[in-house]
């Protein structure tokens, strides 16, 4: 809706008594040179651009949908808009607005747009939490450009939104802000008279666990910094200290380089805790790596790794458990990821262990890499092309599903390798029925046991 008096009022006090707003609030970009990360949108003719910069015509800027999670820049971007635009700007909230409100600001706006020829942008914050009915209310505006719409969203459009209002717009889908792009905004409200106007300065140990907390989010990252600089200020400190920053975030510097060693020996320390089926020292590893900012993929490959390497068929479910995982973790990013991943992590330290597959697969390899190796016997190799017959191949061949055990006891290993056996499965967990099977199966080959 239009600003009330109150809220005017409010906006008029924090122009003159920046302190009067939070860090971040105070460090919202002006333009879009000041915005960090997301330069993919705003490439000269990018959607957002045209609405800042103007310009209409026959094809005017389209409706928006941003699309990412928290604190790296959807509402920033509809400020600069806001800001920079010479549009009537109208904000609103899904979690406050309904129906009812909508439909104000869309009759407001055929009337700014038939008495002053003035077009409206609204912005629509949390879109997501818009019931069906809610949504469609938007339709004809949307549809007859009567408001230019830029709807931001943490949950997926193609989930949260209805398709005809998703087909009548653009989606923009945000990056996550990377450290380089969260070090120049800490370093600008470190210095900037909007921010703290050089009052407190960062070390670097300071800036790097700023960094963890903020995994990505701005908001955060500058939140912790202006909490932490309170601190340091109440203390006639003019240096922000790990130690200053830890007392007034409550969160602990984890000590973990994710460029060096700390990143590999607790990568190994939480795999080597499910291969121990210690659930709650894997948890442990896990929360650090968590903490300390490691990137969720890194860690759900390492969980696809260990489900083969020491679980393999003594629990069927592990591996598919892990790459479920993995693809969650990939769509889903942190803070949501961290449950996926416990998820995960549990359920491969609890389940029963073997090697069988990991010592199979190196026995195998260990022999072809010797020159173990000898031809395909005859009767296997390819009879599809012309010539085959005559060459012998696929001549003799056995199909075993003709068998009424299903199974055919001819030669398939070269004959140097006629009687080598790789797997030797394990009797723990679902590996027991694979163990029977495999005595049954080289029982009817004719095997000789070795």
């Amino acid at each position: 809706m239009e600003p009330d008096l109150f809220t005017a009022a409010a906006e008029d006090r924090q122009e003159k008594d920046p302190s009067a707003s939070p860090l971040a609030v105070r460090m919202r970009p002006r333009t879009l040179d000041e915005v960090v990360g997301q330069q993919h949108l705003l490439r000269p003719g990018s959607p957002l651009r045209r609405l800042v910069e103007g310009g209409g015509g026959p094809a005017g800027p389209s409706s928006v949908f941003l699309w990412g999670p928290p604190g790296i820049g959807k509402t920033t971007l509809a400020y600069v808009v806001s800001k920079a635009t010479n549009k009537r700007f109208v904000e609103l909230s899904a979690i406050t607005a309904g129906v009812k409100e909508v439909r104000a600001v869309i009759d407001g706006a055929r009337r700014a747009m038939g008495g002053h020829g003035k077009e409206t942008v609204l912005f629509l914050d949390e879109i997501h939490r818009f019931s069906k009915a809610q949504q469609d209310s938007l339709l004809p505006a949307v549809e007859n450009r009567w408001v230019t719409l830029i709807a931001a969203t943490t949950e997926n459009p193609y989930f949260s939104v209805i398709s005809p209002l998703l087909s009548r717009s653009l989606l923009l889908t945000l990056e996550p802000l990377t450290d380089d792009d969260l070090r120049g905004l800490l370093q600008r409200a470190l210095t900037d008279e909007r921010g703290l106007g050089g009052a407190v300065t960062l070390p670097e140990d300071a800036e790097e666990h700023l960094l963890r907390i903020a995994g990505g989010d701005a908001r955060r990252a500058l939140t912790a910094l202006e909490a932490g600089a309170g601190s340091a200020l109440s203390k006639g400190e003019k240096e922000l200290t790990l130690q200053t920053l830890e007392e007034s975030v409550d969160r602990a510097a984890v000590k973990y380089d994710r460029a060096g060693d700390q990143h590999y020996d607790v990568a190994s320390a939480l795999i080597k805790s499910i291969r121990g089926s210690d659930v709650d020292a894997a948890l442990h590893y896990l929360a650090r790596m968590i903490e300390a900012g490691e990137d969720p993929r890194f860690i759900a490959r390492r969980l696809m790794i260990s489900a083969s390497e020491d679980i393999g068929l003594a629990d069927p479910t592990a591996l598919p458990t892990a790459v479920a995982a993995a693809q969650a973790v990939a769509m889903i990013g942190f803070p949501e990821a961290a449950l996926t991943l416990s998820h995960a992590t549990i359920a491969l330290a609890l389940a029963p262990k073997s090697n069988a597959a990991t010592t199979a697969i190196g026995a195998a390899l260990e022999d072809v890499r010797k020159g173990h190796a000898g031809p395909v016997p005859p009767h296997l190799r390819d009879g599809h092309y012309k010539g085959a017959a005559k060459l012998g191949h696929a001549q003799g061949y056995v199909y075993p599903h003709d068998l009424p055990e299903g199974i055919a006891a001819q030669e398939y290993a070269p004959e140097a390798l006629r009687d080598r056996e790789y797997y030797t499965p394990t009797r723990h967990g679902a590996e027991a029925r694979y163990a029977d099977a495999v005595e049954w199966t080289r029982k009817h080959l004719g095997r000789k046991r070795s």
